[in-house]
């Protein structure tokens, strides 16, 4: 198994605000892989947009963004960079 870590943004989409301290509480398990993050309000379509910058393995990746995924009411999308 390769453990070289790979450089990613996941893009998030957070349509029920019920879910947010779930997503935290994910995001914070796998603090130790995150490089940064920004969260936008937008308020006129009652919606919360966040990207979150990792450094880690990619099966790692894909577990972060898989678990995000299976929140009700939020989307996730991830973006590898080529570093």
């Amino acid at each position: 198994m390769c453990t070289a870590s790979r450089v990613a943004v996941i893009g998030i989409i957070v349509e029920k605000k019920d879910h947010v301290q779930l997503l935290n509480e994910l995001l914070s398990e796998y603090g130790e892989y995150v490089i940064g993050r920004m969260g936008i309000p937008y308020k006129e379509k009652n919606i919360n947009i966040i990207s979150v910058a990792v450094d880690a393995p990619q099966d790692v990746i894909n577990s972060l963004g898989g678990k995000i995924g299976k929140l009700d009411g939020v989307s996730a999308k991830i973006s590898y960079g080529n570093v």
